[in-house]
């Protein structure tokens, strides 16, 4: 993923905030068996420390390949939205000659996949991940040998990724000037379609942030 320097987290907590806003949906990208493509996988994820917790059904393709190869890496995207040419055409030039582009936030997570097969295992992961997506423990126990979790655990495998490294990248034109940011920005909310109003709100908390951008 390239990252222009404006493009970069401004610090850790500007990624681990918007993780934390609910950013926690993201595909998962295996490399392939010897001769077959990578395999993607859409999946939710909880983050418990620096490890992110998935579970995947037992039949799911991915598993010989995180046993052939357990570097892993898993993608967030969110805060996208598309900025059409007129948009950005420069101060005194025709709009017809403004080049478009596509806002978006996304953080790369580069792990090393540790398998999760022991059932009270597989069981605490699944209360460390409903205690995130669900706070409120409006859910049954998750016990083994209980109903209804404890049948279940035997057709899923679980995965503890161990993060290595992280890249995040926000989009957002701040290398432009100030009046072009919060117009465009204004524009964003103005179409609203889409994911444009989040994008034009995490414009305006980096243009808050960054003002002018100092190269």
């Amino acid at each position: 993923m390239l990252v222009h320097p404006w493009d970069a987290a401004l610090d850790d907590a500007e990624w681990q905030a918007w993780i934390a806003e609910g950013h926690d949906f993201g595909q998962l990208c295996v490399n392939g068996l010897p001769g077959h493509p990578p395999t993607v996988v859409p999946t939710h994820f909880a983050r418990d420390d620096r490890d992110l917790l998935i579970h995947l059904a037992r039949p799911n393709p991915v598993w010989g390949a995180i046993e052939h190869d357990p570097n892993v890496v898993l993608t967030v995207i969110g805060d996208h939205a598309f900025v059409p040419g007129p948009w950005r055409a420069p101060a005194g030039t025709p709009p017809t000659d403004g080049v478009p582009t596509s806002y978006y936030a996304a953080v790369r997570f580069t792990c090393r996949a540790h398998v999760v097969d022991d059932p009270e295992a597989k069981a605490e992961l699944l209360r460390r991940q409903l205690a995130h997506f669900q706070p409120a423990g409006d859910h049954a126990l998750v016990v083994v040998g209980r109903p209804p979790y404890g049948r279940m655990l035997s057709g899923i495998r679980g995965l503890r990724l161990e993060v290595a490294g992280v890249v995040a990248k926000f989009k957002y034109d701040d290398h432009k000037p100030v009046e072009h940011r919060a117009a465009v920005a204004d524009r964003l909310t103005a179409r609203g379609q889409g994911l444009d109003a989040s994008a034009a709100r995490r414009q305006r908390q980096r243009l808050d942030r960054i003002g002018p951008w100092k190269p």
